[in-house]
C-alpha cells in the first residue's frame, strides 16, 4: 500500500515547517520507504506499519500545536511491486511511449504532406 500524507499545524502564528519536520523525522526513522515533496510525504508499507507511522507523526505535531489537520490518500494496488517507485516508472514509460508514438505520427504526417505539396518534410521550399 502507498499513502500520501500531509499535516497542517493549526493555531500557530509562525511557519508550520518546524512542526512538519518533526513528523518527517518520525517517518524517515520508521525505515519504511518514503519520499517527500512540496505537498505530501508518500509512505510505502503494509497497512498496520504505515498507519502506525502516520499516527505517531500526527501525534508528534499535535503535542506541540493547538490543532493539526491530516490529509491522507491511500492507494491499495495488489500486485504493484514497490508502488513508491513502480508507479513513477510506469508513468515515465507511458510518457516515453506516447512521445515516440507522437514522433512517428508526426513523421508520417510530414511525409504525407510533402508528397501532396511537393515541399520536403523539413519545411524547406521547393527545389528551384
Amino acid at each position: 500500500m502507498l499513502i500520501a500524507f500531509a499535516l497542517t499545524p493549526m493555531g500557530v502564528e509562525e511557519n508550520g515547517a518546524a512542526y512538519v519536520a518533526d513528523a518527517i523525522k518520525i517517518i524517515r526513522e520508521s525505515g519504511l520507504p518514503n519520499r517527500s515533496d512540496s505537498m505530501y510525504t508518500m509512505i510505502e508499507g503494509d497497512w498496520d506499519e504505515v498507519m502506525d507511522v502516520v499516527k505517531r507523526a500526527t501525534e508528534a505535531v499535535a503535542d506541540r500545536v493547538p490543532r493539526v489537520q491530516a490529509s491522507i490518500r491511500i492507494d491499495v494496488w495488489p500486485g504493484m511491486d514497490r508502488p513508491l517507485d513502480g508507479k513513477i516508472s510506469m508513468l515515465e514509460r507511458r510518457v516515453a511511449d506516447n512521445a515516440a508514438a507522437a514522433g512517428a505520427l508526426d513523421g508520417r504526417t510530414a511525409a504525407a504532406d510533402a508528397d501532396a505539396s511537393g515541399v520536403p518534410a523539413t519545411g524547406a521550399g521547393p527545389a528551384s
